[in-house]
């Protein structure tokens, strides 16, 4: 385990791993594989121009890389968000309240560094197109994605800056930065399962403090958040907007679809829930900014003022804001540590915090309930374990994504997409015909279908594959897994990816999610074609009511443990079986990824519990 030394504002320093905290060599911070934020004077000199620092999922200036490149390298720095229709339709209304809060205190937090945050409306590249020629910008700086949306945005965005920039003695281009979790030289390196990673024990890496931000000496409209009304009213009247009648899909979860053909009388379970939290009397100082008051937000010092109230959840408190936070823990904490994630996840989507700021906090409050040492046996706080085991899976399946779009090597190019902050793999093969969804077994992933993909789109279809939620190379989050959730993935892969209904294929315990999707929301399947469907009738279609709540027994944990046991020492020979005639489609390489797959945090855990 690593602790960081106080942060300084160029500079990063490493630590080993040990308990004495000695430090190894500083490492430069790169936003390229040759360039550093610590120019010399003569090149400092040499970009001596604007830059506009494009903000996206990274609304803070505590920790944030592009902000202190910006700031050493160009005499004027021009922060900038985008109100951009299709970036926001991605999001629900409570992280769109989240996201007004987080750019309020973003543009009062750059005033008070001298400078100001722009606010636009429209299509990025538009936008930023025009802002270049008013501004006459040498540079864009803006946070490297993942998300296959994202980068189509990205590289939209930087054909028309190297247009406009065309004139210049030298083109230039966008510049992406990243907050490294890890110091990682090449994502070659990068081990090929996170138990491979903590074996190798690669250095991690210290947050930065805001710099002074060199203010944009410029006339300009800085512009002014909208309300969220406004905001609204912007997202449903553009083209990129979704079909009103499949929004509304989105908008009503599978659980109180059932509960409603269950009592149609009654007021369903998750509707007195939400009734209750809006009832519930806010304090001033409240970090639970949303109407629904789940999720922890504002800016990023009441971020942080929550996470320590987070961490000290043991100790007890008398301060109102603290123990607001211990009694929504107490509701969250539907299995251990998933409390972290269901307080605390939508502010690192946003980047209101990040993962290695969330890591630095927990650590150095670990140190300090035990005088500064660091147990090699676990935390001493449960609250610290939830925290930092959430950040290090987060940053590890965001490298792993990360390194599948730069270095491809499978049998079909994989793409992105974020579901609720989750990062989702699939593929699709295929660029006209009907639309086809494979949904793939359990313990399997996207590859599952490496041998039909190809098959069914030569037969004329548009063919997508997806890793579900806690398999495969898709992330694995620390929360309750069910049936339903699962087909509530499923709508929202098809509403926002594939954008029409589709013909639904669905293996095993795929087909069991796929039937549930198919049942409940019937406009956006074709047809539906079941392989050796597994699982049982849905608690809600029987006389008994859904529970509120699914937690894990003693019982189960045990049992799903001696099963993910018996599952890796025999995994070849049940893939085996499941292959009778052609029993060398079980290659070596399809159990290896098997096993890969559940050496982190295994799905099959979650899944025996809740199913």
């Amino acid at each position: 385990m690593a602790l960081f030394v106080s942060p300084h504002p160029l500079s990063i320093r490493l630590l080993s791993r040990s308990s004495d905290l000695s430090l190894r060599n500083p490492c430069r911070f790169r936003l390229s594989a040759s360039s550093s934020t610590a120019a010399p004077a003569a090149e400092r000199d040499k970009r001596n121009g604007v830059a506009i620092l494009w903000y996206k999922h990274d609304l803070r200036v505590d920790d944030h890389p592009g902000l202190v490149a910006a700031a050493a390298r160009y005499r004027s720095v021009v922060p900038l968000y985008v109100f951009d229709h299709r970036l926001l339709s991605r999001f629900s209304d409570e992280v769109l309240e989240l996201l007004l809060h987080a750019l309020s205190d973003l543009k009062y937090s750059l005033r008070e560094h001298s400078s100001d945050l722009l606010i636009r409306y429209g299509s990025a590249e538009k936008v930023i197109q025009e802002l270049v020629k008013e501004v006459n910008a040498t540079c864009l700086l803006t946070e490297e994605e993942v998300e296959y949306d994202m980068m189509k945005t990205i590289n939209a965005v930087r054909e028309t800056f190297a247009k406009v920039t065309s004139h210049l003695e030298r083109n230039r281009d966008i510049e992406l930065w990243r907050t490294p979790f890890y110091d990682l030289e090449n994502l070659e390196d990068l081990p090929l399962s996170h138990e491979d990673l903590k074996k190798h024990e690669i250095p991690l890496v210290s947050p930065f403090l805001c710099p002074a931000v060199p203010a944009a000496q410029l006339n300009l409209d800085w512009g002014h958040l909208p309300t969220f009304d406004y905001l609204k009213e912007f997202i449903n009247g553009n083209t990129y907007k979704l079909k009103r009648s499949w929004t509304s899909l989105k908008e009503t979860s599978a659980e109180n679809i059932l509960q409603k053909a269950i009592v149609r009388s009654e007021t369903s379970i998750t509707g007195d829930v939400q009734s209750n939290h809006a009832s519930r009397k806010r304090m001033d100082n409240s970090v639970f900014v949303t109407q629904s008051g789940k999720i922890v937000g504002g800016g990023t010092l009441a971020v942080l003022n929550a996470l320590a109230a987070y961490l000290r959840y043991l100790e007890g408190t008398a301060r109102g804001d603290w123990q607001e936070v211990h009694d929504r823990i107490r509701e969250a904490e539907s299995r251990d540590g998933a409390s972290f994630y269901a307080l605390f996840g939508p502010a690192l989507s946003l980047g209101i915090l990040s993962r290695r700021r969330v890591y630095y906090e927990a650590i150095k409050y670990e140190k300090e309930r035990n005088a500064g040492f660091l147990s090699p046996f676990g935390y001493s706080a449960s609250t610290v374990a939830a925290a930092v085991d959430a950040v290090c899976s987060m940053e590890w399946y965001w490298l792993m994504a990360l390194k599948s779009q730069k270095i491809n090597r499978g049998m079909h190019s994989v793409r992105i997409w974020r579901w609720k902050g989750h990062l989702i793999q699939y593929t699709i093969i295929g660029d006209k015909g009907p639309a086809v969804l494979l949904v793939h077994g359990f313990g399997a992933f996207l590859e599952h279908f490496r041998d039909n993909l190809v098959g069914i789109s030569d037969g004329g279809n548009r063919v997508w594959a997806i890793t579900l939620l806690g398999f495969g190379r898709s992330e694995k989050p620390n929360i309750v897994y069910t049936e339903l959730m699962w087909a509530e993935l499923l709508r929202d892969f098809v509403i926002e990816v594939v954008g029409e209904p589709i013909h639904l294929v669905g293996n095993s315990i795929g087909g069991y999610v796929a039937a549930i999707f198919a049942g409940l929301w019937p406009t956006l399947a074709k047809s539906l074609v079941l392989m050796n469907s597994a699982g049982d009738v849905v608690p809600g279609y029987s006389s008994i009511p859904l529970p509120k709540e699914r937690r894990t027994s003693g019982a189960t944990w045990l049992g799903a443990r001696l099963l993910l046991f018996y599952l890796r020492s025999s995994i070849g020979q049940i893939v085996r079986n499941c292959y009778p005639v052609k029993t060398e489609r079980a290659d070596k390489w399809l159990i290896n990824e098997m096993l890969r797959s559940v050496s982190f945090r295994v799905c099959a855990y979650h899944a025996c519990s809740s199913i």
